[in-house]
């Protein structure tokens, strides 16, 4: 009797797992850097950082036929941070990354819910912002339908936070947890239509951001929308992109905005099987300086690290209202074989807004990215300069004398991504 109990068992794990599939896997990733004027020109008088981080994962998933269940836990870790002994993490990086569950509601519908990335298109307004070791996501609720090669979602989302030590919600609806466009409610309808050369693509977006009185209590909440469109068309060896967004309503602080957009158009070719060509234009209004409004644009919740130069001059937690940007961009790309590549890139800025001086012309970047897959793992390593030109300096607040004489930034970067159980 009991070896029957026993069979029985085993036969309702193993029908378990047949109906159902378990993964688990990692990611292992330090990156060590060289920063010379990353992100900002630095002064002569100051000394080049250097140092390593690492960003570990483990991400869990369950699916069945009705539905997912995705968990993903991670910890960015900057060496030497911690104290010799210290029995807690001294930067409190630790967290859950991703936590979602996906219920199938019908043939072509799901819904999403929980922690979880947004990422759409290029990444140019909603991105995993996957460069950055925290990367970037969003506590929302998606309904996704698909059909052929057409797609439609809806995401909403509400924001709230503890701010006692109770435990409860503070009185009223405030949300305190404000800067780098946090937003309190968020609605979300993204649209996409493929055909066999052409994508198309359509962006409704709305965020309410809190504002507060001078008493610092809840003052209502100001909404910014974001209307626009990805283009992507491909033929051969040729292909082709733009992005075409507007910005209108209220953003941060109750500031209107009015008239703000980004457009870009991109062409690539495949000259060879080891070299594709690339050539672009993006413009992204800045402020006109009008009181109690701007015409600023700003990218939101995109991967912008992929944009506009890999040193991170512009909308990397910067430039928020500033005076917008004109980059002028090639690139190429050679496959040299055997797993690896090297990619060039040129990038030319100046402001869609002139500075107090009149000056619009900011500078020239120079970035280098080589990559190298080896069996299980990849190395990565990049060099960038920046060549600042008058108009930058006047930006970032640093003269020409007072600057170091080069501004550069290096990286080597190792990526592990171990699979544990599963496909």
């Amino acid at each position: 009797m009991k070896r029957q109990y026993t069979i029985l068992a085993i036969l309702l794990v193993s029908f378990q797992f047949v109906n159902a599939q378990f993964t688990l896997d990692g990611e292992f990733r330090p990156r060590t850097e060289y920063r010379n004027g990353f992100g900002s020109l630095i002064p002569d008088a100051s000394d080049a950082g250097f140092g390593i981080s690492t960003r570990a994962r483990l991400n869990a998933g369950f699916k069945t036929d009705s539905y997912n269940v995705f968990i993903s836990l991670q910890d960015v870790m900057v060496w030497g941070e911690n104290r010799q002994i210290l029995p807690y993490d001294a930067n409190n990086s630790f967290a859950v990354f991703q936590a979602w569950a996906s219920l199938k509601l019908g043939e072509n519908t799901t819904t999403k819910i929980g922690r979880q990335v947004l990422s759409y298109d290029d990444q140019r307004i909603l991105g995993g912002l996957d460069w950055a070791q925290q990367g970037r996501n969003h506590d929302a609720a998606l309904i996704k339908y698909k059909k052929d090669k057409f797609m439609l979602d809806f995401a909403f989302a509400f924001n709230q936070d503890y701010s006692n030590p109770t435990g409860f919600i503070s009185s009223g609806t405030a949300y305190n947890t404000t800067g780098f466009f946090s937003y309190k409610t968020m609605q979300m309808l993204y649209m996409k239509q493929s055909w066999e050369k052409f994508t198309g693509s359509l962006l409704l977006l709305n965020n309410g951001f809190q504002e507060f009185d001078a008493a610092s209590a809840a003052d209502g909440v100001s909404n910014l929308q974001t209307i626009g469109t990805h283009l992507n068309y491909k033929s051969g060896s040729f292909g082709l992109a733009a992005n075409a967004f507007l910005q209108t309503g209220k953003r941060q602080g109750a500031v209107d905005v009015k008239g703000a957009y980004l457009f870009s158009l991109d062409a690539s070719l495949k000259a060879s099987d080891k070299v594709t060509l690339g050539a672009g234009i993006e413009s992204i209004s800045g402020n006109d300086g009008a009181a109690g409004e701007t015409g600023a644009f700003f990218p939101l919740y995109g991967t912008n690290h992929k944009f506009n130069g890999f040193m991170d001059y512009f909308y990397v937690g910067n430039h928020a209202n500033s005076i917008g940007l004109v980059d002028f961009h090639v690139s190429a790309n050679f496959n040299l074989g055997k797993g690896s590549s090297l990619l060039v890139k040129a990038l030319n800025f100046s402001g869609e807004q002139a500075l107090a001086s009149g000056e619009k012309s900011l500078g020239t970047e120079v970035d280098l990215v080589y990559k190298k897959k080896f069996k299980g793992y990849a190395l990565v390593a990049g060099y960038s300069q920046m060549f600042a030109s008058d108009g930058m300096y006047e930006l970032k607040g640093v003269t020409e004398a007072a600057a170091a004489g080069t501004q550069n930034w290096a990286w080597v970067m190792l990526v592990i991504k171990p699979k544990f159980l599963g496909k």
